[in-house]
């Protein structure tokens, strides 16, 4: 039989001490591996981002080009009615609507989001300092 707290394979004369060193080598290990594997996994996250990042800006300039040509087909087909310039001063005016419109439900929404600091996180952090202060003083 085998003495109390000794394994098989493992000296049975190991003290406390060696067991807490060896313990904390291995954490140590696991945390730099862990920390490894993390740091790779996010660079490969941040190469796809990047990509995709790219892409949609892309997209946004061919969308930007794409609008102009329909603007442009816009005062082209009321120019068959109207003086070319009445047409571009129609489609003119009707853009400029549409931004107010855009402009001002963005500063609503801006105005609904409040302060720009992290409320809900400073008050979680200001809560489990004082719970830390509190059961540190018992």
């Amino acid at each position: 039989m085998s003495a109390v707290g000794s394994r098989p394979g493992h000296g049975s004369d190991e003290s406390v001490g060696e067991l807490v060193t060896r313990a904390s080598q291995q954490i140590s290990e696991l945390v730099r591996e862990e920390m490894q594997l993390a740091r790779a996994e996010m660079t490969q996250k941040g190469k796809r981002y990047g990509v995709g990042g790219g892409l949609f800006g892309g997209a946004g300039l061919v969308g930007v080009l794409a609008a102009q040509a329909l603007v442009a087909a816009a005062i082209a087909a009321l120019w068959l009615v109207l003086p070319v310039w009445a047409a571009a001063l129609i489609i003119g005016v009707l853009l400029a609507a549409g931004a107010a419109v855009l402009a001002l439900a963005g500063k609503k929404q801006v105005a609904q989001a409040g302060s720009r600091a992290p409320e809900k996180t400073i008050d979680s952090i200001k809560a489990d300092v004082a719970e830390i202060k509190e059961k540190t003083h018992r």
